[in-house]
C-alpha cells in the first residue's frame, strides 16, 4: 500500500510539475477573459476533456501510436513549439490569433488549440504518462491515469475561478494579462523549439 502511495504521489507531482496548472490558469484568463462565465465553463470543460482523452490514449498507446506513424517526441516539440510561439506573438502585440478570434466558427475552438494541445496536454505531459505507464503493468497505467484526472480537475476549478481574477483587474489589467501571457507562451514556444531541436541535434552527433 505504501509503494502504491508513494507511487501515486510521484505521478501527482510529476505531471503538476509538468502541466503547471497554476501558471495555465493565468494564459487561460488571457485567452478567454473576454468571454461570459458560461462560456469559460464550456471552454474549460472542453479543454480538460480533450487533454484527458489524449493521454489516456497516449497511457495506454503511447509507444504504439509513435511507431505507427513513424514520429518522433523532438518533431511533436518543435511543432507544437512553433504552435505555442505564434499564438504567444499575436497575443503580445494585443491581435487575436485565428485561433481564438471572434472570427471562428466555434468560440470553443481555443480549448483544442492551445489549450488542450499543446498546453496542456504537451509534449512534456505527454513523454510524462508515457514514462509512468511503460512498465506495462495494470497498476501502473491505472495509477497514471486515475492521478491524471484527478489533476485535470484541479485545473478545472483553477480555470473557473479565473474569471474572479478578471472582475478585480477589469479590462485594462486584462489586456496587460494577456500582453504578458503572450510573452510567456512565445517564451515557452521557443523553449519547446530549443529542447525538440537540440535533442535531434544530439541524436545526429
Amino acid at each position: 500500500m505504501n509503494d502504491l502511495y508513494t507511487q501515486a504521489m510521484t505521478v501527482f507531482l510529476g505531471f503538476f510539475a509538468i502541466m503547471n496548472p497554476i501558471a495555465n490558469t493565468a494564459v487561460f484568463a488571457g485567452l478567454v477573459g473576454d468571454k461570459t462565465r458560461a462560456e469559460q465553463v464550456k471552454i474549460a470543460a472542453k479543454a480538460l476533456v480533450i487533454t484527458f482523452c489524449v493521454i489516456l490514449c497516449f497511457s495506454v498507446l503511447g509507444k504504439a501510436i509513435f511507431q505507427l506513424f513513424g514520429i518522433t517526441l523532438s518533431a511533436l516539440r518543435v511543432t507544437g513549439g512553433i504552435l505555442v510561439f505564434l499564438v504567444g506573438y499575436h497575443m503580445l502585440n494585443g491581435q487575436g490569433s485565428k485561433l481564438h478570434s471572434s472570427e471562428s466558427h466555434d468560440d470553443s475552438d481555443v480549448a483544442v488549440s492551445p489549450l488542450a494541445v499543446p498546453l496542456l496536454a504537451g509534449p512534456g505531459t505527454i513523454a510524462t504518462a508515457m514514462n509512468y505507464s511503460s512498465s506495462g503493468e495494470m497498476s501502473g497505467i491505472l495509477i497514471t491515469i486515475f492521478v491524471f484526472a484527478l489533476l485535470c480537475f484541479i485545473t478545472f476549478f483553477c480555470f473557473i475561478f479565473s474569471a474572479n481574477i478578471l472582475k478585480v483587474i477589469g479590462k485594462a489589467g486584462l489586456s496587460i494579462v494577456t500582453r504578458l501571457m503572450g510573452l510567456i507562451l512565445a517564451v515557452i514556444g521557443t523553449q519547446m523549439i530549443i529542447i525538440g531541436v537540440t535533442a535531434v541535434a544530439n541524436g545526429l552527433a
